[in-house]
C-alpha cells in the first residue's frame, strides 16, 4: 500500500470504527431497558426478548442479501441507508406503547445493524488494509466495537435510574444520527484501488463457500457466538436484579466487558496474524464456556460479577477480526460482505435462542439455570469441533488457502 493509499485509508478506518462502535454499543445495551420497559408497558420478559429475537432474525436474514448488494454496487449506499434505518428504529422505540411497536423498532434495528455493524464495517476495513497487516488492523477496528458499550452502558443506566426509559431511547436517537456521516466517510473505501480480484456472482461465491469444509465449520460454530453473547447482553442485568444486586451492577458489568474487550480484540488481531485462526476461535468458545460455568455456579456478588465481566471481555468480540480475517484468507475480499452475511445467518439463529429462549426458560422456571447449562455445553462442543475440523486457516507466505471441500 502506497503512502497516498494509507492516507486515504485512515479516515475510512476511523469512520468505520465510529460507525460500528455506535451500532454495536447501542445494540448491546438494549438489555438494560428490560426491567423499566416491562414494568411500564406491562410486558413479560418473554415479550421483551421475543422482540430482541425478531431483531436478530431480521439481522440474520437480511445480512447476506445486503452484503451482496454492497459487493455489487458499493458499501457506501448500503451503510448510509442502514444508519438512517437505525435512526428510524430508535425514534420508533421512543414512541413505543406496546409489544408490536417495540417489535417494529427491533425489526428496523435488525436492518440498520446489518448495514452498519461488524460485517460491512469489517469488509470496509479489510479492503482498506494491506493483506500483510489485515489481521492486526481488523483487530484494532474491531476493538472499537466495544467502546460504545464501555461508555453507553453506565451512562444509560444512570439515566434510567433518574428519568423515564424513553429518555434513554431519545439519547439513542441522537447517537444513531451520528452514524450517518460516519457511514458516508467509511463508504469512501469504494473509491480505493483494489487488487485484481476475480468477479463472481453472489450465488457463485456462496456456492463455492458452502463446498468449503472450513467455511461450513466456521458458520456452524458461529451459532454459539450469537447464543452466548446475546444471552449475557439481554439477561445478565435481569439476573442480577433477581439476585438482589444493585441495578447499576449490570450496567457496570457490560461496561467492563466493553472496556476489556478492546484489549481482547487487539490481542485477537495480533494472534490471528501469527497462529491458526480456527484454533484461536475454538479456544475462545471453550474459554467463554468455562467462564460462564464458573460464574453461574457461584452466588453472584459484585466481586464475582466484575471478575466474570473482565474474563468474558477478553473473549467477547475477538471473534470479529478472527472470523473476518479467516473469510478474507479463504476467499479474498471481493465477496467478503456476502460471505460474512452467510455466516451471520447461523450466528443470528444462536442469538434468537439466546435471547428469546432465555426469556422463555425464565418465564417457565423462574430462573436461568437450564439456559446457562445449555450455553456451556454447546460452547464446549463448538470449541472442540472448530479446533479439530475448522483448519488450517493460513498458508506460507500469506497465500490464499486452497478450498477444502466438504
Amino acid at each position: 500500500m502506497t503512502a497516498a493509499n494509507r492516507a486515504n485509508a485512515l479516515p475510512i478506518l476511523i469512520a468505520a470504527s465510529v460507525m460500528m462502535s455506535l451500532a454495536m454499543g447501542m445494540r448491546q445495551c438494549l438489555g438494560l431497558f428490560l426491567p423499566p420497559m416491562t414494568h411500564a408497558l406491562a410486558l413479560s420478559a418473554s415479550d421483551f426478548t421475543f422482540a430482541i429475537a425478531v431483531q436478530n432474525i431480521v439481522w440474520g436474514l437480511v445480512q447476506a442479501p445486503l452484503g451482496a448488494v454492497a459487493d455489487r454496487w458499493g458499501l457506501r449506499p448500503v451503510m448510509v441507508l442502514g444508519a438512517m434505518a437505525y435512526v428510524a428504529a430508535m425514534a420508533t422505540m421512543t414512541a413505543t406503547t406496546g409489544l408490536w411497536t417495540f417489535v417494529l423498532a427491533q425489526t428496523l434495528i435488525g436492518i440498520g445493524i446489518a448495514c452498519t455493524g461488524s460485517s460491512l464495517a469489517m469488509t470496509a476495513t479489510a479492503r482498506a488494509a494491506s493483506p500483510e497487516r489485515r489481521s492486526v488492523i481488523l483487530g484494532i477496528v474491531g476493538a472499537f466495537s466495544s467502546v460504545g458499550t464501555l461508555v453507553l452502558a453506565p451512562a444509560l443506566q444512570a439515566l434510567l435510574g433518574v428519568w423515564d426509559w424513553r429518555w434513554g431511547a431519545a439519547l439513542f436517537v441522537i447517537l444513531a444520527m451520528a452514524m450517518v456521516p460516519a457511514a458516508m466517510v467509511s463508504g469512501r473505501v469504494d473509491r480505493l484501488p483494489q487488487p485484481s480480484l476475480q468477479r463472481a456472482s453472489a450465488t457463485g461465491a456462496i456456492g463455492e463457500a458452502l463446498r468449503n469444509r472450513r467455511f461450513v465449520v466456521l458458520c456452524c460454530t458461529h451459532f454459539v457466538c450469537g447464543l452466548q453473547l446475546i444471552f449475557i447482553n439481554t439477561h445478565l442485568p435481569n439476573y442480577l436484579a433477581l439476585c438482589g444486586q444493585d441495578p447499576m451492577l449490570g450496567a457496570t458489568a457490560l461496561a467492563i466487558i466493553g472496556g476489556i474487550n478492546i484489549a481482547g480484540c487487539l490481542l485477537a488481531g495480533y494472534l490471528g496474524q501469527r497462529y491458526l485462526k480456527n484454533v484461536l476461535l475454538g479456544l475462545t468458545y471453550l474459554g467463554r464456556s468455562a467462564v460462564l460455568m464458573v460464574y453461574f455456579l457461584l452466588p453472584p456478588t459484585p466481586t464475582t460479577t466484575i471478575l466474570f465481566a473482565a474474563a468474558m471481555g477478553m473473549m467477547w468480540l475477538g471473534v470479529i477480526p478472527l472470523v473476518s480475517g479467516y473469510v478474507a484468507d479463504l476467499f479474498g475480499t471481493r465477496n467478503m460482505a456476502t460471505l460474512l452475511g452467510v455466516s451471520f445467518v447461523v450466528h443470528q439463529m444462536g442469538s434468537v435462542i439466546g435471547a428469546w429462549g432465555g426469556g422463555m426458560i425464565f418465564d417457565m422456571f423462574g430462573n436461568y439455570d437450564l439456559a446457562w447449562r445449555f450455553g456451556v455445553c454447546i460452547g464446549i462442543i463448538a470449541g472442540i469441533v472448530q479446533i479439530l475440523f475448522g483448519g488450517p486457516s493460513r498458508t506460507p507466505s500469506g497465500a490464499r488457502p486452497a478450498p477444502a471441500t466438504v
